[in-house]
């Protein structure tokens, strides 16, 4: 007697999943993973202000991009929701009205954490491939290195990776370097360390 087929997961399986967790339809599997930690969350934050000034606005760059954070993307039969997403602007000059966006990317970047790794280097960038989404960043703020790939015909292609103390100029948006650093917060030395400044006087 033949197995039945694997059911593929539905938008009414991801709609029921609990709103303290991220859901994804990623070959037909329901994937769910918790909400980014701080590092993450700020990570993504100080990325999206690094590229909205001078590649959203125009202010110190060439602008004609639109950014996202956490946008829900439907590519094909798959559901994904990258860090962060920039099209540029003549390739999505509307926002759309719906919750969900099924033009792909022109850029995408992943924030690594544990529990995301696997996909954003597996089975999702494969999809982003597929999908034509020309460039894409792997960002890991526990390691503080960022990796940029180039889509080269159906395959990635690294173009350059970017460690603390050095400076990101990975295209799509090498025009405007700046440094990796700046998207990591920087944390106050502890109480009894020698290095701490001393306590202003009243």
């Amino acid at each position: 007697m033949a197995e039945a087929a694997p059911r593929w997961a539905t938008y009414a399986d991801l709609e029921a999943v609990p709103d303290h967790l991220v859901a994804e339809i990623v070959d037909g599997v329901l994937e769910t993973h918790p909400r980014p930690r701080p590092l993450h969350s700020i990570a993504s934050a100080r990325l999206s202000g690094e590229l909205d000034r001078p590649f959203s606005r125009g202010r110190g760059g060439p602008g004609g991009w639109i950014f996202m954070i956490e946008p829900e993307l439907h590519l094909g039969p798959h559901v994904v929701v990258p860090g962060l997403a920039g099209w540029r602007l003549e390739r999505l000059p509307a926002i759309p009205k719906t919750a969900f966006i099924e033009t792909p990317p022109d850029w995408v970047c992943e924030i690594l954490s544990p529990s995301t790794t696997r996909l954003d280097r597996g089975p999702k960038r494969r999809i982003y491939a597929e999908f034509g989404v020309g460039h894409l960043w792997l960002l890991d703020p526990a390691n503080g290195v960022l990796e940029g790939f180039a889509l080269v015909g159906d395959r990635w292609l690294l173009v350059g990776t970017v460690e603390r103390g050095e400076a990101v100029a990975l295209p799509p948006f090498e025009v405007v370097p700046f440094p990796l650093d700046d998207l990591f917060p920087i944390e106050a030395p502890p109480p009894d360390d020698p290095a701490a400044p001393p306590p202003a006087e009243t």
